[in-house]
Parts: structure tokens; C-alpha cells; sequence
């Protein structure tokens, strides 16, 4: 047995001594097929590595708003051909949810609070500094239980009362409270949304995600966002959390109940609104990136299969090349399994330096990313090991033909190639 292993250890090590000086002494041709498998490799790696680290971002966010917390929607979260017609898309004519709506909902008994929210984009100016485009949320007075993950200070948010009486108050978040006002404190300070004063009464400080990017945020009583800034009442959504003492789905069969019955629906009607969970969100989530994976993973196919066929070419040449060293060695007594494991391991070589340079490059600019942007770039253990195994399937599967050539090759006549 020891003796097996050391032969076999020693055919390792022979193959992989002479596939290196194969590669210096065909820098081109190996350079080529060493650089088309890198680029599968890599792509592997850094679209791992990113949808790996957006995954989690996407979970944290959903999380640090309850992992209870639901959504009641106008509209599903649907991927459905939709052509104008009542046939693809009933839910075109689901009426508005209302303010009304989301009064009922926060009075329900498995329901510790729900509030209703919009969004609208609007430029924002203060003094002499302006922000084309800044992302504005209305919500109704209870949005810091509902929106979570997030501490105002300095300052508070608004009053019942400010809400009820639609006053002109703004919490900004820390982004857009750097844009304007640098390092002094933009309490009590005004800042203009179309044409009208709002009053910053304080700064909100969201948990960094993905999501959130860094882009300016600004937060308004909706009724101010109403009166004031001519929003949509047709456009508004509905959180819901559940109390600690009620299950989620205790929680969405009150709400859909009472949505019903303000709706008129009858028992075998369809519900005219989505109630929307984060399971839901997830799953559409995944359906979205799921495509985008599955492109690159194709992309980074095809550059594993020019590598190979670089590997392909350089055996077959190398066989060539080295056809009286084949003789040689099979008039000495090597058999065609010795033959062919030189070849392959040769192969798996090649595309074995195309992995590891593929590798160590995809996770740098994994971290490059991870530092330089939002998304939370990680590289998983499961990238790493799919990505060597690729390396190795395609050295084997690639190689196998050029290696049961050699393998097959005649020792008289092999001798006598020129």
C-alpha cells in the first residue's frame, strides 16, 4: 500500500514538474488558456461574493423591521404578462387603500400598530446648498415603532398633534443632514421643499444596508405631505406589526378579514388588495437575482469553456510535440494509465493556475468592493470550493481527450516520429 501511494505520489509530482515546463516553454498558448479560465473563475467568485453579501443585507433590513412585520398593499408583487385587460391583470382596478383604512387596522386586536406611508422624490434647498433629488417618506406619527433599525438624536420626531394638523416638520437622515448643513446642527434650521419651510426637528440615523444606499433621506408627517405637498392620497401603502402576544398570521387574518368587509367582498370573491409578507418580498427578491445569477454563471461558462478549449489545443500539441518522450517511456515499460495520468494531470494543472489566479483576484475585488461600496461583499466557502472543482472537472474534461491520444500511441511508431 505504501509503495502504491508513493508511486502514485510520484506521478503527481512528475506530472505537475513537467505541465510547468510545458507552460514556460509555451508562454502564449498557456497564457491564453490560463487567462479564459481566471475570467470564469473570477466572474464565479465576485458574483458570488456580491449576491452572498446583498443576501444577507436584504435579510438584516427585512429583520430590523420585525420579523413580523407585514405590508397591505393597493398591489401584489406579481411578475405576471400584463396586457391591460381584465384577464392578465384584475388587480389594475383594486381600489386605494385610505387613511381610514389604516385607522381601522391600528385598531385590531392582534395589531400593535400600523401606519400608513408614501414616497415621493423632490429637490431640497437650504441657504445656498441645494439636492436635486432627494427621497422624501410621508408616514403617520407611529413610523419609528414601524420602521425600526434606526435612533433620532439629535431631536425627536413629530407629535401626534404635528401630524393631525399637518405642520411643516421634517426629520432628516444623517446623509442629507451632512449635505446641507456640514458639522452644525440643523435643528430649529429650515430647509425648502417646493417652495415651502420646513422645520428640521431631527436627525435619523438608519442601520447602513445595501438598501439604503447613500442617497438623502427626509421624513414628513404624511397629512403635511398631503396639504402641503400635493401628494397622492391613492398612493399610500400600510405597515402592520403584529403585537408580541399574536402570531403574524393571527395578525394578517384580522387584517384581511376587516379589509374585506370594508370592501364589501363577498365569501367567494377575490381579495381586491395584497397583503404583502416578507417572505413574499424575500421570494421576489430571489426570483430577481436568481435571473441576474443564472446570467452570469452563464457568461463565466463560456469563459470556462474557451479556457478549455485552450486546453484542448495546448495538449494536442504537447502530445505532439513530445510524441518520441512518449515512446521512450512506453518502451521502457510505462502502461497507458501511466500515460494518460501524466496527460491529465498536466491539464489540471493548466486550468488549476487559471482557478487559483482567478480566485485570489475575484476575492480582492470582493473586498475592494466590500470597502468602496454599500453591497457587504463576502466571499462564501462554497464559492471557493466550486470554483476549484469547476477548474478540475474542466482540466479532466478537457484534458481526457489529448491524454487517451498519448495514452493510445504506438510505441514503434512514436519512436520514429520526426
Amino acid at each position: 500500500m505504501r509503495n502504491l501511494l508513493g508511486t502514485w505520489s510520484f506521478n503527481l509530482t512528475e506530472g505537475v514538474g513537467i505541465a510547468v515546463d510545458s507552460i514556460r516553454g509555451n508562454k502564449v498558448r498557456a497564457a491564453l488558456t490560463i487567462l479564459g479560465i481566471a475570467v470564469g473563475v473570477f466572474v464565479v467568485v465576485v458574483i458570488s461574493a456580491s449576491i452572498h453579501g446583498i443576501n444577507d443585507s436584504v435579510a438584516k433590513q427585512l429583520e430590523s423591521a420585525g420579523p413580523k412585520t407585514f405590508f397591505v398593499s393597493r398591489f401584489p408583487i406579481t411578475f405576471e404578462a400584463c396586457d391591460g385587460t381584465d384577464a392578465t391583470c384584475k388587480w389594475l382596478h383594486n381600489p386605494a387603500l385610505t387613511m381610514s383604512d389604516q385607522k381601522a387596522i391600528d385598531a385590531l386586536p392582534a395589531v400593535r400598530a400600523a401606519g400608513a406611508r408614501l414616497d415621493m422624490s423632490l429637490p431640497a434647498k437650504y441657504a445656498d446648498r441645494s439636492l436635486s433629488g432627494v427621497s422624501i417618506s410621508a408616514f403617520t406619527a407611529n413610523w419609528v415603532i414601524i420602521n425600526g433599525g434606526g435612533d433620532i438624536y439629535p431631536g425627536r420626531s413629530w407629535t401626534q398633534a404635528e401630524a393631525d394638523g399637518g405642520d411643516r416638520v421634517i426629520v432628516v437622515d444623517s446623509i442629507m443632514a451632512n449635505h446641507l448643513f456640514d458639522a452644525s446642527d440643523p435643528i430649529d434650521k429650515y430647509i425648502e421643499l417646493r417652495g415651502e419651510q420646513f422645520r428640521v426637528i431631527g436627525v435619523y440615523h438608519s442601520a447602513a444596508s445595501f438598501l439604503a444606499g447613500d442617497d438623502p433621506h427626509g421624513y414628513v408627517p404624511i397629512e403635511t405631505a398631503f396639504r402641503v405637498l400635493n401628494a397622492g392620497r391613492r398612493q399610500i401603502g400600510i405597515s402592520v406589526v403584529p403585537r408580541e402576544s399574536a402570531t403574524r398570521d393571527e395578525a394578517v387574518d384580522e387584517v384581511t378579514a376587516l379589509m374585506r368587509e370594508r370592501h364589501g367582498l363577498r365569501p367567494s370573491a377575490d381579495n381586491n388588495f395584497a397583503i404583502i409578507t416578507q417572505d413574499k418580498l424575500f421570494d421576489t427578491y430571489n426570483k430577481v437575482f436568481g435571473m441576474f445569477f443564472l446570467v452570469m454563471l452563464v457568461l463565466s461558462a463560456i469563459g470556462l469553456i474557451v479556457g478549455g478549449v485552450g486546453v484542448v489545443a495546448i495538449m494536442m500539441i504537447s502530445v505532439t510535440e513530445r510524441t518520441r518522450e512518449i515512446g521512450v517511456r512506453k518502451a521502457l515499460g510505462a502502461t497507458r494509465a501511466t500515460i494518460l495520468w501524466q496527460f491529465l494531470v498536466e491539464a489540471i494543472t493548466l486550468t488549476g493556475i487559471g482557478a487559483v489566479i482567478g480566485l485570489v483576484l475575484g476575492i480582492l475585488l470582493s473586498w475592494l468592493v466590500r470597502a468602496a461600496t454599500p453591497i457587504p461583499a463576502s466571499v462564501p466557502g462554497w464559492a471557493v470550493a466550486a470554483a476549484l472543482a469547476t477548474s478540475a472537472f474542466t482540466g479532466v474534461l478537457f484534458g481526457l481527450l489529448p491524454a487517451a491520444r498519448a495514452s493510445r500511441l504506438d510505441p514503434v511508431e512514436a519512436l520514429r516520429y520526426e
